[in-house]
């Protein structure tokens, strides 16, 4: 019997929406021509780069279409983000970041702290993943280059109040960057309404292709390119635009936005009913982030005394997809910096699984995750020394809710 294939790793990325795939479809074929070439097959191709931007814009709640700039993705827009804050500010040379932000920001973080002396201050967070907001402003200072602080964590869902901490990084005099990977698509976004200076997206985690994504950088920042070459994207990146990833990425902020009040609160519901009926039928665990201020499409549930990665394995038996963590650090037999960042127990923090939804997820997955999950929790705890000898009881580390 062929099992029911059900995605629910969509925070390392999203399937593509065929009607992103249509759209891209011509730019592979007859429409080939350079945008930045002066003849007829450039300028047909540089309309479509431009309502590409546009329609990112839309998203963005941007002022000025070219405020958007067309990179490879959230990892490249991160990097460019904290070199460009860094090399335009002259005797500003300190980062202020937090502990849980995704490997994009913190290798490029270690890397400047090694190799330049770059200062980085790494603010905390608290057992729900929000940021300690006093130490956020204390660690905020005249030497502050950047302030870079993810909109909504990757693992947890948990949402930062990033136009508050932009003003108090204004406040120094210091630029303001977010990760905004996992949150645009899946929240309303209205940059010109803020003091954010930049923010990172990425295609691939809102259905559209993988190998392009953005860095909005507000009209007036300066900015200091780490591509040298053409003066593509108003001399901010080198190089021959990627014309059917920013169509397709166009087309997918586009359905994102025409599609956001209603997706969010169908996959809320979801999220919901899939965290209380796991909640109802599975003891000793809990659900990770902040209960007040989450990502629709994210919910974390911790199991004590198990490891995540043979939670995965058997679920994958079952035909269902989801994480431990991190899609860029899985692998590891450590628990992931962000639970360890949280405080949650190290008998929990190994059995954190992620499941994130999409505006694909229906109830049919859910009941099916319900059904299968407390034999997969069971039968591992059966084989786990620690649960046969009572270990104990983290689920006192936070309430548990639904």
């Amino acid at each position: 019997m062929t099992l029911r294939a059900i995605y629910l790793d969509n925070n390392a990325t999203t399937k593509v929406d065929p009607r992103v795939v249509e759209a891209m479809l011509p730019y592979f074929t007859e429409q080939f021509g350079n945008p930045s070439s002066m003849h007829a097959f450039g300028a047909k191709v540089g309309g479509a780069v431009k309502e590409g931007r546009e329609r990112l814009q839309a998203l963005l709640g941007a002022a000025h279409d070219h405020e958007v700039v067309f990179t490879s993705g959230g990892t490249e827009s991160d990097n460019a983000a904290l070199l460009s804050a860094l090399d335009a500010s002259p005797g500003r040379d300190e980062i202020v970041t937090s502990v849980v932000e995704h490997p994009a920001i913190l290798s490029m973080c270690e890397h400047l702290e090694k190799t330049r002396g770059t200062k980085v201050h790494y603010v905390g967070v608290d057992k729900q993943g929000r940021l300690d907001l006093d130490a956020y402003r204390t660690a905020l200072s005249d030497r502050t280059a950047i302030a870079s602080i993810m909109w909504a964590n990757n693992e947890t869902g948990t949402i930062n109040p990033v136009a508050e901490l932009a003003e108090m990084a204004k406040e120094k005099g210091a630029l303001f960057h977010t990760d905004a990977v996992q949150a645009v698509g899946k929240v309303p976004i209205d940059l010109k309404a803020t003091a954010i200076d930049m923010l990172s997206l990425s295609g691939h985690k809102l259905h559209g292709p993988k190998g392009i994504g953005a860095l909005y950088v507000k009209r007036g920042v300066r900015f200091k390119s780490m591509l040298k070459g053409g003066h593509q994207e108003r001399g901010r990146r080198a190089g021959t635009e990627n014309t059917p990833g920013i169509v397709g990425i166009g087309v997918a902020a586009k359905l994102a936005l025409d599609g956001m009040a209603e997706d969010g609160t169908r996959m809320e519901r979801l999220r919901d009913r899939l965290e209380k009926g796991l909640l109802q039928r599975i003891g000793s665990c809990f659900v990770t982030g902040d209960p007040m201020s989450r990502l629709p499409n994210t919910a974390n549930v911790a199991f004590e005394f198990i490891e995540g990665e043979a939670i995965l394995l058997l679920l994958n038996k079952e035909g269902i997809a989801a994480s431990s963590g991190s899609a860029c650090t899985s692998g590891s037999l450590e628990p992931s910096h962000v639970m360890r960042a949280m405080g949650v127990p190290y008998t929990a923090a190994h059995g954190a699984t992620r499941f994130s939804l999409s505006r694909e997820t229906t109830d049919a997955d859910i009941d099916h995750v319900l059904a299968v999950m407390p034999g997969i929790i069971a039968k591992l705890r059966d084989l786990s020394p620690f649960w046969s000898k009572g270990g104990g009881d983290a689920t006192s580390f936070q309430p548990t809710y639904a």
